[in-house]
C-alpha cells in the first residue's frame, strides 16, 4: 500500500485530532532516529502504511468495551502507542506497554507525553513482569505463535483476546502452536500487506 493510499485509510478511519497525535508520533521518530536505532531505516519513509494503519487495523478487532490493554516486546511502539491513541476516547481505558529496552522505553515514554496517551511504560523483560490480566493482549514482530502464547500467560484469562499481526507463515505457527495449546482462533486478512494477516485467539490453555 503506497503512503497516500494509507494517509487517506486512515482520514477516514479516524478523527483529525488523532491524526495530529499519529503525525506527532512520525515527528519524534524521525527526530529520535538521528541518534537511536528505533525502527528499521528503510521503514520510515513508509510509516504511515507500515506502522500506522498496520496499527490502526487491530483496534476494531477488539471488544468496543475493552479498557485494559497490554502490547507486549513493544519496540518503538508499534502497534503499542498507536493503540494508546486509539483508545482516547475509551474514558478509564489503558494501555501497558513492556519494552526491555531502555531507549525504546525511553522513547515510549516520551511519546506518551507528547501526545497524553493513556500509557504506562515498564522497562523490564516480559518474564519478569508481576502477572495482571489485561482484556487485550497485542504484539507485533516479537516471537512465534508458541513465543506469544507463552508470554502471555501470565496476564490473560478466559476472556482475554489476543490480537497478532503475522505474516504468510500463520498457518504453519498455528499447526506448531496447536501441538502444544488448545485455543480459539479466527484469522483476519491485513489491509496493509496482502501476505499478512491478524491472528485473534480467545481461550487459550496449554494442552
Amino acid at each position: 500500500m503506497t503512503e497516500d493510499k494509507a494517509i487517506k485509510c486512515l482520514l477516514d478511519i479516524v478523527s483529525r485530532e488523532t491524526f495530529q497525535k499519529f503525525e506527532i508520533i512520525q515527528q519524534q521518530l524521525i527526530l529520535w532516529s538521528k541518534r537511536f536505532n528505533l525502527v528499521a531505516p528503510s521503514s520510515l519513509p513508509q510509516f504511515w502504511a507500515r506502522h500506522v494503519l498496520d496499527s490502526v487495523q487491530l483496534y476494531d478487532l477488539a471488544p468496543k468495551s475493552a479498557k485494559s490493554w497490554l502490547d507486549l516486546g513493544s519496540g518503538a511502539g508499534f502497534p503499542g502507542i498507536i493503540l494508546a491513541i486509539m483508545i482516547m476516547q475509551r474514558p478509564g481505558a489503558k494501555m501497558t506497554l513492556i519494552e526491555a529496552n531502555g531507549k525504546k522505553a525511553n522513547f515510549l515514554k516520551h511519546c506518551a507525553r507528547e501526545v497524553g496517551a493513556p500509557a504506562q511504560v515498564l522497562q523490564q523483560r516480559i518474564e519478569v513482569v508481576a502477572p495482571f490480566t489485561a482484556e487485550v493482549i497485542t504484539a507485533r514482530a516479537l516471537s512465534s505463535l508458541s513465543g506469544l502464547l507463552e508470554y502471555s500467560l501470565p496476564f490473560s484469562d478466559k476472556n482475554t483476546l489476543l490480537v497478532l499481526p503475522k505474516g504468510k507463515q500463520v498457518e504453519a505457527e498455528l499447526s506448531v502452536a496447536q501441538n502444544s495449546w488448545k485455543l480459539e482462533h479466527s484469522n483476519h486478512s491485513s489491509i496493509t500487506d496482502n501476505e499478512a494477516s491478524i491472528l485473534c485467539i480467545r481461550g487459550f490453555s496449554r494442552v
